[in-house]
Order: C-alpha cells, then sequence, then structure tokens
C-alpha cells in the first residue's frame, strides 16, 4: 500500500489533471451517446466504460512523455564528445 501511496504523491500533478479531464471526457461522452442512441441506460453505461479506459491510457501516455522529455534534458545538459571544438582541433 505504501508504494501506491508514494505514486500517488509523486504524480499528484499528473493524477489531478487526469481525474479533471475524465470528469469532462464522461459528461461529452454521455451526450454524444444519448444523443446517438437515445437510450438514458446505453449513453450512461458508453460514457462510464470508454472515459475509463481512456482516463487509464491518458495517465501512462503522460508518464511516457514526461520521461521522455527528462531524457532529452539529461542528453542535452551531457555534452557528447563530438561536440568539443577542442577535440576537434586536434
Amino acid at each position: 500500500m505504501s508504494l501506491i501511496r508514494r505514486v500517488a504523491r509523486q504524480n499528484q500533478t499528473m493524477l489531478m489533471k487526469t481525474g479533471s479531464y475524465y470528469l469532462i471526457h464522461i459528461c461529452v461522452a454521455a451526450l454524444v451517446a444519448y444523443a446517438v442512441t437515445g437510450n438514458l441506460w446505453a449513453s450512461l453505461t458508453l460514457s462510464l466504460l470508454e472515459p475509463t479506459v481512456q482516463a487509464v491510457a491518458f495517465f501512462f501516455h503522460e508518464k511516457a512523455w514526461d520521461r521522455a522529455g527528462r531524457r532529452t534534458a539529461r542528453q542535452s545538459a551531457t555534452p557528447s564528445p563530438h561536440s568539443n571544438p577542442a577535440i576537434q582541433g586536434a
């Protein structure tokens, strides 16, 4: 359980962003599903199922982009041996 708490604390902003996205997505999905089906129960079922899967995918999508950004920042902070003018002139 402590692992879950630690991960939640480390990703608090991203989890809040995911949660707000989830709520908006449910509302939009419910309206669209009701407009298409005209059935309240079908629209509620669809509006809860699809955004739940999307929210989980969104969280991992954000994690991947965050990791890629950190990797890029690390690579640009570490000069490559080929970019040193003193080595190239030797």
